[in-house]
């Protein structure tokens, strides 16, 4: 299993608990759209994925991920 792959299924188990409409999950999945998760949520979610991967998600950041492969990617380059 790639790295890449570990992080998605890290970051696919953080996002059941916010996952209410039982979506499939891909790397093209949406936050708002398919997710249809408010910004309370997400600022929950985030907190959840800093914590499992030790990392600090900018503000800057935030506001560019808005699909689960962006969040890969950038937790991907955080992690170095």
């Amino acid at each position: 299993m790639s790295n890449r792959d570990e992080t998605f299924a890290k970051v696919a188990d953080a996002i059941e608990p916010f996952n209410k409409k039982g979506i499939n999950l891909t790397e093209a999945t949406t936050f708002a759209g398919d997710l249809e998760w408010d910004s309370l949520t997400v600022m929950d979610f985030v907190a959840a994925i800093e914590d499992e991967f030790d990392i600090i998600i900018t503000m800057n950041m935030q506001a560019e991920i808005e699909t689960v492969g962006q969040l890969i990617d950038a937790v991907e380059k955080l992690r170095g």
